[in-house]
């Protein structure tokens, strides 16, 4: 009892000004600067709190959800993805090791993340995401851990990453035309990619997401192909308005708005019926009515879902983002390779999260930015 007071008692002085980070900032939450790692783990187990601060913005959003890339590296070239000509990689002593991937996710985990989302370029050429994910699998507090992948390596390896812990999965697929297929991604593998969703539904992933970057002249004509496969099996169609970044000669006349396919699909299906949404969802859910599967809308450009978002990224290279479309980073990386301690990395992530804003800076703007490729973000 002496220890606990002695620690409340630390916790509990003062209500710390604008900018420093503690769990004061939250809801009259106790403060936590000053307390070794030790002190912090403990009185946290002991004494439950409002989330934590260092992941809270200065809008109140709370940021549970961490995407992290696991490497720069991809075995397709798609074209709203990356340059025709390929990126410069980082060399492989700058990219974060397993180790180092682990170390970052029990911090984000022990301060209040439940999802971790592994992202590539592509994650399944990465030799170990398997042994990844089931250390990952070990966290206590950790509860969805998902995958997003371009299908080409999934059939071969699903029932490993099932067996490691893999709760959700998203597969990204553009066309259900093969040789339309071979002109977005400029590689072959469509075949690969339909095998690798056939062995999810066949696992038990329901529903297998695959997300459809919707482009104007190249496939906005599938849309009802599209949502016709979610009529017989358990799929979560998920069309993704095209989206500005470095090298995709992003033009606003090849986004196709989140309105303008829905009107497409409502021709068809007039009775398309609206789920209701989590309040941190970056999908707008519909369902064609008595159909396994559903719909869903990513729409980052025309109603964008800034107010509401929960998620920050940390690049291949151990650069933490706070938001997608911004160009702020901050290097995790050299911090941990620096012996950092857990309470300076805590501080340095809580003032990240802090500074960001409250919303991007639209359409028009975003595509004039210096920001990364999509394929060095993790997007």
């Amino acid at each position: 009892m002496a220890v606990r007071g002695a620690v409340l008692g630390r916790l509990l002085q003062g209500r710390p000004s604008r900018g420093t980070f503690s769990r004061s900032c939250v809801s009259g939450a106790p403060a936590v600067q000053g307390l070794s790692s030790a002190e912090r783990k403990r009185f946290i187990k002991e004494h439950p709190v409002p989330f934590s601060a260092f992941l809270t913005d200065s809008f109140g959003r709370r940021h549970n959800y961490l995407r992290i890339s696991l490497t720069e590296k991809c075995n397709l070239r798609c074209q709203y993805c990356m340059p025709e000509e390929g990126v410069k990689l980082t060399p492989k002593a700058e990219l974060l090791t397993a180790s180092e991937i682990l170390a970052l996710a029990r911090l984000f985990v022990q301060e209040g993340v439940d999802k971790i989302r592994l992202t590539g370029g592509e994650p399944l050429i990465r030799p170990d995401v398997v042994d990844i994910i089931a250390e990952l699998r070990k966290l206590e507090g950790l509860k969805t851990i998902a995958l997003t992948t371009n299908g080409i390596n999934l059939s071969r390896l699903l029932p490993r990453l099932k067996d490691a812990g893999l709760d959700v999965l998203n597969v990204s697929l553009d066309t259900l035309v093969p040789a339309k297929y071979e002109f977005i991604a400029r590689r072959r593998g469509f075949h690969k990619v339909m095998e690798g969703i056939s062995k999810a539904i066949e696992l038990g992933y329901n529903p297998v997401k695959v997300n459809c970057v919707v482009m104007r002249g190249l496939n906005e004509d599938e849309l009802l192909d599209f949502v016709a496969l979610t009529e017989k099996q358990p799929l979560e169609v998920r069309f993704i308005e095209y989206m500005p970044f470095d090298g995709n000669k992003w033009n606003f006349k090849k986004m196709v708005s989140y309105q303008e396919m829905l009107d497409s699909i409502r021709q068809r299906w007039p009775d398309l019926e609206k789920l209701p949404a989590e309040t941190s969802s970056t999908s707008k859910a519909y369902k064609v009515p008595h159909s396994q599967g559903q719909v869903g809308f990513i729409t980052s450009m025309s109603e964008h879902f800034c107010g509401s978002c929960n998620r920050l990224r940390i690049t291949a290279d151990g650069n933490l983002k706070v938001c997608l479309f911004g160009n702020s980073e901050v290097s995790l990386r050299d911090w941990l390779r620096s012996n950092a301690s857990e309470e300076q990395l805590v501080q340095i992530i809580g003032a990240a999260v802090g500074r960001k804003k409250k919303q991007h800076a639209g359409m028009f703007n975003i595509s004039q930015m210096k920001n990364r490729p999509m394929i060095l973000i993790g997007g």
